[in-house]
């Protein structure tokens, strides 16, 4: 039982990691702001933002239920080095998921 335990510990930790979770922290809204504005911040800060809307209400007067990083998106070029075929890979965008409903 032990060993379940420290396995699903190291799962989850893992997965945090490797999602990124720390670069969406200080994008997560506070219990004040409103959709419409979490939105816009993180479009400001660069995220593409998708949002994951359940009802037909206007966006002001939706309800934030999670914000989830999604996939980064990266190009990747060859270096300018003759000798070596090197490839530079850069982020040139991040997504985050805003998931909203009223």
């Amino acid at each position: 039982m032990m060993n379940f335990g420290l396995t699903t510990r190291a799962a989850g930790a893992l997965t945090s990691a490797a999602l990124g979770l720390s670069s969406t922290a200080n994008a997560a809204p506070s219990a004040l702001s409103s959709a419409k504005s979490t939105v816009s911040q993180l479009k400001s800060q660069g995220y593409h933002v998708v949002v994951n809307r359940v009802g037909t209400a206007p966006l002001d007067q939706c309800t934030i239920r999670a914000v989830r990083p999604g996939p980064k998106v990266l190009a990747h070029r060859l270096g300018s080095s003759r000798l070596h075929n090197d490839v530079i890979t850069t982020v040139t965008n991040n997504t985050v998921y805003v998931d909203v409903a009223r």
